[in-house]
């Protein structure tokens, strides 16, 4: 069944045009390029796309079987608070993904990655304009005091320092950046937009499966030039060595997994029908699709790294590798690997405990500052935001700055990114 199209109202419409002008503005590149590199697919469009196929009945929860509803008032006053928070979020993180990757989108060495990563970016603005025509096609009074076109002034007027998770206020550093942040924090997207596809509120459980297949190809567009770029550091013909994607995968695995939220929560969600699995749960199966993600570009390396050697030899290396052993050279360390789930945590069940890398912990807080620093990307390191964390970890365990507290701390960018230069005494939704 093919998807209704819906268009917002002209002053929604022009205030997310005018917002991707200014944070935006290699869109249009896009068009550009689109027959050359997706020849087979349908031309982009920014517009709100919506399923026909959904269960008219609740899936999950306490209200199994009943009908779902098709306003906000229709929920248990909790459940469309919830609801209303999910929408936000989701808002935040898809115009915030544009911000970030647009910082490096002219540094990709190859033409193909720069387009795919153009195209990840104009469907984050559709999947933004998805959640925008949600807030504002519906009657929130019952939920919110907020007018729909506060809300979404508040969404348009974040920047890069300012978003919701932690994950959208990270500036990349380069394009290894673009493609991390793709495989790692874009499958998070995939798992939220999954456990949400059973939605209580049918018209947002309607948006999820068109989402759901473009969100496919963004994680696509980080696994593959991954998997090219991990042939190429086997043979010694690249620029992108295993210890460089290492850092990186440092840098995202932790933001990752508190996109999710705390470990000990979720099951109101799954009580209300939002949701279909608590936050760790759903944090399990994403831990375990990670581990394979890099099975799979480990045993790439393998493979490109012994040519000589036939598909199931080079497989059975990469098993005793991965076991312990030394084979031609060729060490456990040389291979990828997830660090450990409680590493470099800022938020939840794990936050600012001193676990490293391996699961190992640290009693002195300062080598365990230099244990993160050193498994980090060194642009990272020079960021405000790790000078940030390294504060809070030592004021947490100094027990001067509470748990809590720190937990709800992020530094907040002296430099704006892609800022509206119109400031904000003009209201950028306008009759």
């Amino acid at each position: 069944m093919s998807d209704e199209i819906r268009m917002l109202p002209d002053r929604y419409h022009g205030a997310i045009e005018h917002w991707r002008q200014h944070n935006f503005p290699d869109y249009p590149r896009l068009a550009e390029v689109w027959t050359k590199f997706f020849p087979k697919d349908e031309a982009f469009c920014l517009c709100a796309k919506v399923a026909g196929d959904i269960p008219a009945e609740i899936e999950i929860g306490d209200d199994i079987g009943k009908p779902k509803a098709l306003e906000p008032k229709e929920l248990a006053p909790e459940a469309a608070q919830h609801l209303l928070s999910q929408i936000r979020a989701q808002a935040s993180t898809e115009f915030g993904s544009i911000q970030q990757h647009q910082m490096t989108l002219f540094r990709a060495q190859e033409p193909q990655d720069q387009a795919w990563a153009l195209r990840v970016m104009a469907e984050e603005l559709r999947h933004g304009y998805q959640m925008v025509h949600l807030l504002t096609s519906s009657d929130w009074s019952p939920v919110t005091e907020t007018k729909p076109e506060d809300m979404v002034e508040e969404i348009l007027s974040m920047q890069t320092g300012s978003h919701v998770l932690a994950a959208f206020n990270l500036e990349f550093d380069s394009f290894l950046d673009n493609v991390v942040f793709a495989a790692f924090i874009d499958r998070v997207g995939k798992y939220q937009l999954t456990m949400q596809k059973i939605s209580a509120y049918k018209p947002y459980a309607s948006s999820m499966p068109p989402m759901l297949r473009e969100e496919a190809f963004h994680l696509a567009a980080g696994v593959i030039p991954l998997r090219r770029w991990v042939e190429h550091a086997a043979r010694g013909d690249g620029y992108i060595d295993m210890p460089a994607i290492q850092k990186a995968v440092h840098k995202w695995f932790g933001r990752g997994l508190e996109m999710f939220g705390d470990e000990r929560g979720g099951q109101t969600n799954v009580k209300f029908g939002l949701k279909d699995l608590n936050n760790r749960d759903a944090q399990d199966q994403y831990i375990q699709e990670c581990t394979k993600m890099l099975d799979d570009l480990n045993v790439r390396y393998v493979r490109a790294r012994f040519p000589d050697r036939t598909r199931d030899e080079a497989d059975a290396i990469f098993a005793r590798v991965a076991a312990g052993e030394t084979v031609d050279g060729l060490t456990r360390a040389d291979l990828l690997r997830l660090p450990d789930r409680r590493f470099f945590r800022r938020r939840g069940e794990f936050a600012f405990q001193t676990v490293g890398t391996h699961g190992e912990t640290f009693t002195d807080v300062e080598k365990y500052i230099t244990h993160v620093l050193t498994s980090l990307p060194e642009a990272y390191r020079a960021s405000i935001d790790v000078k940030h964390w390294a504060d809070l970890q030592r004021a947490v365990v100094a027990g001067t700055t509470p748990l809590k507290e720190a937990m709800a701390s992020m530094p907040r960018l002296a430099r704006q990114a892609g800022g509206c230069p119109c400031g904000k005494s003009v209201r950028w939704v306008i009759d």
